[in-house]
């Protein structure tokens, strides 16, 4: 019976999760203009399904991450009240979000929940030094340095755009093919690297939990998971596809793209290393930092952003931990 809440936990969450993230890669389409958001989701859930299996073969390690392991004692993520109370108090808190329209951290969320049950189960014995150099430091490092990275390089991109005459004309071309058709091709590239990314990072996430599940294999885990949060992109995603899309900062197709590459980069490189980077700090983190050159940002979304990222953490932890009391007291 546990094993099946377990399961029926671990998919609320990847229908939680693809709610709340699966838009994230092609908001900056939506939000420059370059295609409507049927378009745009349908694009973002090819893509990050993609990713989902390619996690498959490219990201055992933040599977072992995520299950628990060195977290607290192996024999605790064998139980499974403790993956249910994990699944659950992150799964919780992204729904709600989700429902506001504000775009957090599925990866804040599972760390507070692991953090929660994790403190409830064993106290003391919880590994906090790993706690914080393999998940809280990559998750504050990385909307820092994709605003800088993305801040840098739109403004590289810029001045060459205007030392290069063919694109400073009215009809600007580059190698004789419309520089606009050129840039928007290279969008929609980019939109799909970073949603490719994102599946690849945050699916070994979710299937961590499944683990104990000895008679699912993880290669199907993948799978289900991948599905699932398809689903969730598919049927809940417009509210936080709004905020990312069109009120942290308006944009164009470069700037866009610019967005788009500095995160894809830097969450495909996070994940093949196991590191638990949010695809949702980085992005906005990115498109923060192009919101710094145009002076376009709009602070006051921005601040409710990063509010709801500071609560994340306690929130999941303390449903997390709660749920982890009331299963082990009536089991």
């Amino acid at each position: 019976m546990l094993l099946i809440l377990l399961f029926i936990a671990a998919c609320f969450l990847a229908f939680s999760n693809g709610a709340n993230d699966n838009f994230k890669g092609v908001a900056t389409l939506f939000g420059a203009g370059i295609t409507n958001y049927k378009k745009a989701i349908n694009w973002a859930t090819i893509t990050t399904f993609s990713g989902s299996v390619a996690a498959i073969f490219l990201a055992e390690a933040l599977v072992k991450n995520f299950s628990g392991k060195g977290l607290v004692p192996n024999d605790l993520i064998q139980t499974p009240t403790f993956a249910i109370a994990i699944s659950l108090g992150a799964a919780i808190t992204v729904f709600f979000a989700t429902k506001i329209g504000m775009p957090i951290s599925t990866t804040h969320s599972l760390v507070g929940a692991l953090f929660g049950a994790g403190v409830m189960a064993v106290g003391s014995e919880f590994n906090f030094d790993k706690l914080g150099n393999t998940f809280l430091m990559p998750l504050v490092v990385s909307p820092l340095m994709a605003a800088f990275l993305s801040l840098l390089a739109y403004v590289l991109f810029r001045y060459l755009r205007q030392k290069t005459p063919s694109l400073t004309k009215e009809n600007p071309t580059l190698f004789g093919i419309s520089s606009p058709r050129i840039l928007d091709t290279l969008h929609y590239a980019s939109s799909g690297v970073v949603s490719f990314a994102r599946g690849l990072n945050d699916t070994p996430k979710i299937v961590g939990l499944l683990i104990i599940i000895n008679t699912i294999a993880i290669e199907w885990s993948m799978i289900a998971v991948a599905v699932i949060m398809a689903l969730g992109g598919l049927l809940n995603a417009k509210k936080v596809g709004e905020t990312m899309s069109k009120k942290i900062t308006n944009m164009n197709s470069g700037q866009g793209f610019t967005a788009n590459m500095i995160t894809g980069v830097l969450v495909t490189t996070a994940s093949v290393h196991g590191l638990p980077v949010s695809t949702t700090h980085v992005s906005v983190g990115s498109l923060f930092g192009i919101g710094m050159v145009t002076k376009k940002a709009d602070y006051k979304v921005i601040g409710k952003i990063v509010l709801s990222w500071l609560l994340t953490l306690p929130i999941a932890a303390i449903i997390s931990a709660v749920i982890f009391y009331v299963l082990e007291a009536i089991s």
